[in-house]
């Protein structure tokens, strides 16, 4: 659902749109929130999709059908990022390893690759599991580039601290200070926790743009954003305001151009899609080492996407 910007500075407008998150039960009674795509904006400069994940107690024993089977993706990065629990990620590579809060587990799918995401930890000890993930299209040159997985903590994600603002660089370039992710793209990816009524600058060096609260309420400009919206910013905006304590994600980058998804798969081509789903179907994708027991099968009411989409 699309929220009216209401505010604007003088004849400034600084928010373009506000989208909510929708619920979505992935089974087992565990739901996330679906904020990209939405029907009004698909992509927020490479930021193609955008989950919130939780907050959630699981408790321990929880059935194994909460997990995410095995699934492909193909043309695309899924990043991975914690506030509260743990993860656990098997792929197709042969990486198998577990992602924890200001952790990040960055996984370029490319020409194609299969994972699973586990909650083997919650479901021994019982946890609270809170986070987002993302998915980051690739470049057109980018998009059949061979799979790859990579971890990041400590000094690959930077963070800095200054008048009640605490904050992460999870990927790219902002706030003078470049994260050891490798990214396919110009883009900045960031985490912020703020106390009541501190100030953050937002990165301007991007042509896209957009600010999500994951909890709490901040305001830029005049307009109030809580916790569960996310705002599409114009070039105009610069600097938000926590009205109590807050966490927020900073996001954006250049565009890649027009890109087509269907299910888990990302494309600039409408074809390319239907393949990787034949393949996916006909048993063609390779299944993670240890984890093939099992598998997310290709969703039967799915509809491809038309070049006029």
């Amino acid at each position: 659902m699309q929220s009216p910007p209401s505010q604007s500075d003088g004849d400034i407008k600084l928010i373009e749109m506000v989208i909510d998150q929708r619920r979505r039960d992935l089974g087992g009674g565990f739901e996330v929130g679906r904020v990209l795509p939405s029907t009004q904006r698909r992509m927020v400069g490479p930021f193609i999709f955008f989950d919130h994940i939780g907050p959630v107690e699981i408790e321990a024993g929880v059935p194994r059908d909460v997990d995410v089977r095995p699934h492909p993706h193909i043309g695309l990065s899924t990043v991975t990022y914690l506030f509260d629990g743990e993860m656990t990620h098997r792929d197709s590579l042969g990486y198998h390893q577990a992602v924890r809060p200001r952790e990040v587990n960055w996984m370029t799918a490319g020409r194609g690759i299969t994972h699973s995401e586990r909650l083997e930890k919650a479901r021994a000890e019982g946890s609270r599991l809170h986070g987002i993930q993302a998915w980051v299209a690739l470049p057109i040159e980018h998009e059949e580039t061979a799979p790859a997985f990579s971890h990041h903590g400590g000094d690959d994600l930077p963070s800095w601290e200054s008048a009640s603002v605490r904050g992460h660089l999870i990927a790219g370039s902002a706030y003078g200070l470049t994260a050891g992710v490798r990214t396919h793209s110009p883009l900045f990816y960031a985490h912020l926790e703020l106390g009541a009524g501190a100030v953050a600058e937002i990165p301007t060096a991007f042509s896209e743009r957009a600010v999500y609260v994951a909890a709490g309420e901040i305001e830029v400009g005049g307009s109030s954003l809580r916790g569960g919206q996310m705002a599409v910013l114009s070039q105009s905006a610069s600097s938000l305001r926590a009205a109590r304590p807050s966490t927020v994600m900073l996001l954006g980058g250049d565009p890649v151009g027009e890109r087509y998804l269907y299910w888990n798969f990302v494309s600039s081509s409408p074809d390319r899609l239907r393949q990787a789903a034949e393949d996916w179907k006909a048993g063609r994708m390779t299944l993670p080492d240890g984890d093939d027991q099992e598998f997310t099968p290709l969703p039967q009411n799915a509809r491809f996407p038309s070049p006029s989409a």
